[in-house]
């Protein structure tokens, strides 16, 4: 490797040195995102926005097959119409950014930027749902919103970032919940099929639950270092919001009662979570389904005649299945394969004299770093399988750092003891149901219950903090 080859390696800190750092690294260098003019705030580069296209466009057509619909809703937010529901009020009002002003004149009522978009879904809810043909409402909305964030980081917590919300309203309990649940599986399939990352599903404590919600169910992921990520959640509302908004139905014996609602969000920071999950040293790794780029060719010694032709060809071809590109600019063959490794493209194609006079192309797996002399003729199938294995394998070495990061603790000194070896992870441990154990975890560990997963086991009989009766199993972690 060149000098030049090394120094473009040597760019992204180790992630074993600093793992904050690498990931910081891996952002910039790999032309995700540049910081924006305000603190916090983000620019989302061509590659990075491509990559939030292709989650968007599979997560949009799944959201449409389970039946809802796109709208959209106002940015703005009047204070007084935020007030209406106490419990989220509360829970957002750290983060609520405030304009004051029009132009030159100061507001005679404070406008929110929206952290989220219940409340405007309700307002607009109670207008238009009046008998229970009207029923369900199942709205969906792809938007940013703005919460002031003490502490950012590029796609994992910054002011402003990119979501989809979905937003129903049902006739009965038993229709919200199993809308809370169905979605949630999207959101399971979603990271599992398309991402290649393994979840866990399960329920928020009261404690961790959404502001204003009956209950919040999530996905949570594990990162590289062993730290959570929350990968998606879904929450059923009750009638708490209905109520707060005069949003009635008439009912088929005639009745005015108030609808049941759910929300539910998938957001840009699931980007940081690829990131996390599938980069190495040498930079971002993406699995195929949703890279920007599956394959890219490079020409070897390009300025021979026929070279370029033979590659263009390539690319005409392969297009028709593949999101396929080439790199024909005069760098180095050497600089463009650290390039590419840098962004994660899944496959690297590379042909040269020699190639085409065996009639053959090298095919570098992004993954691996295996390398496979393919004939032309074969070339389709073998990318295909290929590129499906890749998608496999990222899937089945995340499991595997899942299931051996996690670990079960049956007391404080066990939990402190795993939770903070190195590499970390998740611990499963007894809890009794008392938010105070809860809390007193979270003060002497800096861990937080990360979710009550739906498959129960029973590891101990007594709660790991205190020591009492033990309610169910929790799922602990320190997180993103």
């Amino acid at each position: 490797m060149g000098k030049k080859q090394k120094q473009f390696v040597e760019e992204i800190t180790s992630m074993d040195e600093d793992f904050a750092r690498w990931y910081t690294d891996v952002v910039k260098k790999a032309e995700l995102v540049d910081y924006g003019a305000v603190r916090g705030s983000m620019i989302i580069r061509p590659y990075g926005y491509a990559i939030w296209e292709n989650i968007q466009k599979v997560l949009d057509e799944k959201i449409k097959e389970t039946g809802h619909e796109n709208v959209y809703m106002p940015l703005f937010i009047p204070e007084s119409l935020l007030q209406k529901e106490k419990d989220h009020i509360e829970g957002f009002a750290p983060e609520v950014a405030w304009v004051t002003h029009g132009g030159s004149e100061e507001l005679t009522e404070r406008i929110c930027v929206r952290p989220t978009s219940e409340v405007l879904f309700c307002e607009h809810y109670k207008d238009v749902i009046h008998s229970y043909r009207d029923l369900p409402k199942l709205y969906n909305q792809w938007s940013n919103v703005v919460r002031w964030e003490k502490t950012t980081r590029p796609f994992l917590r910054s002011l402003e970032f990119l979501w989809q919300e979905g937003h129903t309203a049902h006739a009965t309990e038993q229709e919200a919940t199993e809308e809370t649940y169905k979605m949630l599986d999207v959101y399971a399939g979603m990271a599992e099929k398309y991402l290649a990352i393994p979840v866990i599903k399960g329920k928020k404590t009261e404690k961790e639950k959404f502001a204003g919600a009956h209950f919040t169910l999530t996905v949570e992921s594990m990162m590289h270092d062993g730290k959570a990520l929350q990968s998606g959640t879904s929450h059923y509302l009750g009638t708490g919001f209905a109520e707060a908004f005069g949003i009635q139905f008439t009912d088929q014996d005639g009745e005015q009662k108030h609808v049941h609602q759910t929300s539910w969000g998938f957001t840009t920071r699931m980007i940081g979570a690829l990131i996390m999950v599938h980069g190495d040293n040498r930079g971002l790794v993406l699995p195929p389904k949703i890279a920007p780029k599956q394959l890219i060719i490079v020409p070897i010694a390009q300025h021979k005649e026929g070279i370029l032709d033979k590659a263009y060809d390539l690319q005409k071809e392969l297009a028709e299945e593949f999101r396929v590109d080439i790199d024909a600019s005069d760098k180095m063959p050497g600089w463009k394969f650290n390039e590419y490794e840098m962004k994660g493209v899944p496959l690297r194609l590379e042909i040269g004299p020699k190639d085409i006079e065996k009639n053959q192309v090298v095919l570098v797996r992004r993954d691996t770093g295996d390398k496979q002399f393919i004939p032309i003729h074969e070339l389709k199938e073998t990318v295909s399988k290929v590129l499906q294995d890749i998608q496999h394998q990222l899937y089945v070495k995340a499991k595997d750092r899942l299931q051996n990061k996690t670990y079960i603790a049956a007391n404080m000194g066990e939990f402190e003891e795993k939770l903070n070896q190195e590499g970390g992870g998740f611990i499963k441990a007894m809890w009794c149901g008392d938010e105070k154990c809860e809390i007193t975890i979270k003060e002497k560990t800096s861990a937080t219950s990360r979710c009550i997963p739906f498959e129960q086991e029973n590891v101990s009989e007594t709660c790991v903090c205190c020591g009492s009766k033990a309610k169910e199993l929790v799922y602990w972690a320190k997180a993103y």
